[in-house]
C-alpha cells in the first residue's frame, strides 16, 4: 500500500500545491487479485488537475470525503464532469468503443455504466449537487453512489478496510483509517491515519492508535493562532500530542497553508513526539 500526496495545501490551493487531496494505492504485484486499486481520500481544489498527472480518474474505485469544506472536496464536480462526458464514456455508451476492459498495469478503467462510490457526510450528495448548481430533486447519481459515513462501521474497497471516527471540526467532520496490505513486507497488513480537519481529541486518538503512518494536518502554529476558536486545527505541536499518544509509528504533517513555515510546524511535531516526522508535499510518495 502507498500513500501518493495529490494535493497538501491548508484551506485553500497554495502557489505549489492544490489542496486537501491523498490517493492511497494497492498495487496490482501487492493486491490478492492482481489488480491495481485506487482510493482517494478528499479532493479540495486543484486535485482534478494534479491527479491527471498521476492517474486516469476513470481508475479511481472511491472516494472517502472527510468533510464538506470546499479546500476538502470541491473538484468532485469536475470530476462529475469528466467522468459523464470524456469521449471514451460517451463512444462506449453508444456500443462505438469498450473501455471497461483492464489496462496493461493490472488497473481497470471504470466501466462507463458504473457509479463511483463517494463516502462522506450524511449531507455530502445535496452539498456537492448545490455546489454543482443543481436544482432541487436533480442528481449527480449518474455518476456517483453516494454513501454516508457511519462511525465505526468499516467499509470495503478492493483489499482496503476503511473506517471513519468523528473528530473534531465546526462541521460534521471524519478522519479515516485505512488498512490494506503492505508494500514492504509481503502477507502483512499495515494502517494509514487520515487526521482529516480537527483539533485534538478523543476520537483522533483512537483514529491514530498504532497507525504505522499517520497523515496529520497542522494547519495552525502554536502561538501565532492562540486567539483562534479551538477545535479548528491542530498545530505541528499538536499533531505530534495525538501521535504520542496513539503510539503512531510515523508522522506526516499535511494541510499546511501557503503562509506557514512548514519547519517550523514540523519544529513543533518533533519537540513532542519521538518518531519519524515528514513534511507532505505534492507528488511525494509514502510506501507502507
Amino acid at each position: 500500500m502507498r500513500l501518493v500526496v495529490v494535493g497538501c495545501s491548508g484551506s485553500f490551493a497554495g502557489p505549489d500545491s492544490p489542496a486537501s487531496s491523498y490517493l492511497v494505492q494497492v498495487p496490482g504485484t501487492d493486491s490478492p487479485d492482481g489488480r491495481e486499486w485506487n482510493l482517494l481520500l478528499d479532493m479540495g481544489n486543484g486535485a482534478l488537475g494534479a491527479l491527471q498527472g498521476i492517474l486516469d480518474p476513470r481508475r479511481l474505485d472511491a472516494i472517502g470525503l472527510s468533510h464538506l469544506h470546499p479546500d476538502h472536496f470541491v473538484d468532485v464536480c469536475g470530476l462529475y464532469v469528466y467522468l459523464k462526458y470524456h469521449p471514451d464514456r460517451l463512444a462506449a455508451a453508444s456500443g462505438t468503443a469498450a473501455v471497461a476492459q483492464a489496462a496493461t498495469d493490472g488497473s481497470v478503467v471504470q466501466d462507463a455504466a458504473a457509479t463511483l462510490p463517494v463516502w462522506g457526510p450524511s449531507n455530502t450528495a445535496e452539498r456537492i449537487g448545490a455546489t454543482y448548481g443543481l436544482e432541487a430533486g436533480e442528481s449527480l447519481g449518474s455518476q456517483f453512489d453516494f454513501r454516508a459515513w457511519v462511525p465505526g462501521q468499516v467499509v470495503t474497497v478492493g483489499p482496503l478496510e476503511i473506517e471513519p471516527f468523528r473528530v473534531y471540526h465546526p462541521v460534521e467532520a471524519y478522519g479515516v483509517r485505512v488498512t490494506g496490505p503492505s508494500s514492504l513486507v509481503p502477507g502483512e497488513r499495515v494502517t494509514l491515519a487520515y487526521t482529516g480537519d480537527t483539533d485534538f481529541c478523543d476520537g483522533v486518538v483512537e483514529l491514530a492508535r498504532d497507525a504505522d503512518l499517520l497523515l496529520a494536518e497542522a494547519a495552525f502554529h502554536e502561538g501565532r493562532d492562540d486567539a483562534v476558536d479551538r477545535g479548528i486545527h491542530l498545530t505541528g505541536r499538536r499533531a505530534g500530542e495525538v501521535a504520542t499518544a496513539a503510539g503512531a509509528k510515523r508522522l506526516v504533517l499535511t494541510h499546511l497553508p501557503a503562509w506557514n513555515d512548514k519547519q517550523a510546524a514540523r519544529d513543533e511535531a518533533t519537540a513532542v513526539y519521538d518518531g519519524p516526522v515528514d513534511l507532505a508535499a505534492t507528488g511525494r510518495v509514502f510506501t507502507l
